[in-house]
């Protein structure tokens, strides 16, 4: 069944939209901006590229021959933003999509930092 075909049928009806405020976001999984469009679609696209957090890290999902193919990135955040580039925008195979994957990368990222370092204090000086 044509990708078109399956956006018509599945376009209004889907379990996974969610209404809010006037706007039509979508919880599919593998949609990286959350919005209920063809162009977004997790389901029915032939390439697609999804981001999900991992214990450490994040898991990047894309499709490629029918299957969908995760592999989990956590080896920093700037080296895992050069690997989303480079395997979505680099390799010709969803640039549209490069940005919003880098943008949801970068939230995960940062969420699982360690904030409960302990802070510094500063040592009184001896006169």
């Amino acid at each position: 069944m044509s990708a078109d075909l399956q956006w018509a049928i599945i376009r209004k009806s889907s379990s996974f939209i969610v209404k809010s405020l006037g706007t039509t976001l979508s919880r599919e999984p593998n949609n990286i901006s959350g919005k209920n469009s063809f162009k977004a679609n997790g389901l029915v696209n032939k390439h697609v590229v999804g981001i999900k957090p991992a214990d450490k890290g994040v898991v990047l999902t894309t499709k490629s021959k029918g299957h969908l193919t995760s592999t989990t990135l956590s080896r920093g955040g700037r080296r895992t933003i050069k690997t989303i580039r480079a395997a979505t925008a680099g390799s010709h195979y969803r640039p549209d999509l490069t940005d919003s994957a880098i943008r949801k990368a970068s939230a995960i990222i940062r969420s699982q930092k360690n904030k409960s370092a302990a802070k510094r204090r500063s040592r009184k000086h001896k006169n």
